[in-house]
């Protein structure tokens, strides 16, 4: 008991007015904020790369296999950070064994199943084939084995099997498409189904969570892009960089416009919660919200593209430009999603009070494991990128 109290007593000290005593602590922390930041960056990686197959966006061609891989990397590390915030991630098979239709957050298995293996694995083992085959064959040892087990042994690469692997790939990315959607939309679901806490229960949620998705995706593709191009002495192309800001620059637009919907919304509403979510906002949130999330990680960004489309400057300049903006866009997308899941517990329930959040270092919940959950999908993007090169002098004719 009064080690439970000595933990409390930082946090009731920040508390204002009148909560509930299971208000004190907040049961969703950092991990539960980075998990659906990353099925977010993978959402959006995806749904960039269907627009090469979908709708032959030429310039975006340098970009598809980075985009895949980019997307299968995040995937692979999404659900680690709900199962270290569940705990007993060795239970984490059961929910396949025992299925319950009612549970949302259980069924993410299932979507994150459907995802990875009928959708992004297929994607990229039907679009890298051919090229499996080939390089198997100028290879020696362990590397060519490995070449070969992906391509699953296969041997063919007659004109009529790449041609039946690019239809492949077009089906699969059709179904792709709404499968990506679930895949982040479900999430906003999650929260705006709870109808007991007026921050989430929007019908806007999925659909806002969706947009940011695609936004935080594209952004991640163009970083990756002109990080990785220059490392490998390669010249940055700026049809497929221009395309690639448009596009952020565009579906900026939209969210922010679906941001301000949800915000007037709410305001026209103006239930008994308005007054408490007033507090927050100008309180709490000001700096995450306001400064970071409206100011740093949207207008700023959303100006500086602008700006780029009507006056002329040079490459070099713009550059710098595009790659600051996609990093801005970066922090306010994540602190998006700080603000809707750790803002979603700060006020009581009883609409009378604020509590806190404090962060801890060390532990299942600590920083120092959400920042290796955030940097252990790029470890494994150097090691797709290696094995999986998706560069375009590495296709074969």
């Amino acid at each position: 008991m009064e080690e439970i109290i000595q933990h409390l007593t930082p946090l009731l000290k920040e508390v204002s007015g009148y909560i509930f005593p299971n208000e004190i602590e907040l049961h969703w922390g950092l991990l539960v904020v980075i998990y659906p930041y990353l099925t977010g960056l993978v959402a959006g990686a995806f749904i960039l790369a269907s627009l090469v197959k979908i709708f032959d966006v030429k310039e975006l061609y340098p970009t598809y296999r980075i985009a895949l891989l980019t997307a299968l990397a995040f995937l692979i590390v999404a659900p680690l950070p709900l199962l270290a915030h569940l705990g007993h991630p060795e239970r984490s098979y059961e929910i396949f064994l025992t299925p319950n239709k009612y549970s949302a957050m259980a069924m993410f298995g299932f979507v994150y199943a459907w995802y990875l293996m009928a959708v992004l694995l297929l994607e990229i083992w039907f679009d890298y084939r051919k090229d499996l085959i080939i390089w198997s064959r100028s290879e020696t040892g362990i590397k060519k084995w490995i070449l070969r087990t992906i391509s699953l042994f296969s041997s063919d690469i007659s004109e009529k099997a790449v041609k039946f692997d690019k239809k492949a790939i077009r089906i699969i990315t059709l179904i792709g498409i709404p499968s990506a959607f679930i895949l982040h939309g479900y999430v906003g679901f999650i929260f705006g189904s709870i109808k007991a806490n007026p921050w989430w229960s929007s019908v806007l949620m999925p659909i806002v969570f969706l947009f940011s998705a695609i936004v935080s995706g594209i952004a991640l593709i163009l970083i990756v892009y002109m990080f990785v191009l220059p490392i490998r002495k390669k010249e940055i192309n700026m049809l497929t960089l221009d395309k690639l800001a448009s596009y952020l620059f565009y579906v900026m637009i939209i969210d922010f416009s679906l941001e301000c919907l949800d915000f007037i919304h709410r305001v026209y509403e103006s239930e008994e919660s308005i007054k408490i979510l007033g507090e927050l906002v100008s309180g709490k949130l000001f700096v995450s919200l306001i400064v970071v999330q409206l100011i740093i990680g949207m207008l700023i960004p959303l100006a500086a593209i602008g700006i780029l489309k009507i006056v002329k400057v040079p490459n070099d300049l713009k550059k710098q430009i595009y790659f600051l903006s996609a990093i801005l866009v970066q922090v306010g997308i994540f602190s998006t999603r700080w603000n809707v899941v750790v803002g979603g517990q700060l006020f009581s329930k009883s609409f009378m009070g604020l509590t806190t959040y404090k962060m801890t270092l060390f532990g299942m919940e600590g920083l120092l494991l959400s920042i290796l959950l955030l940097v252990l999908p790029l470890g494994i993007m150097y090691v797709l990128f290696k094995f999986l090169p998706p560069w375009e002098e590495s296709r074969s004719n």
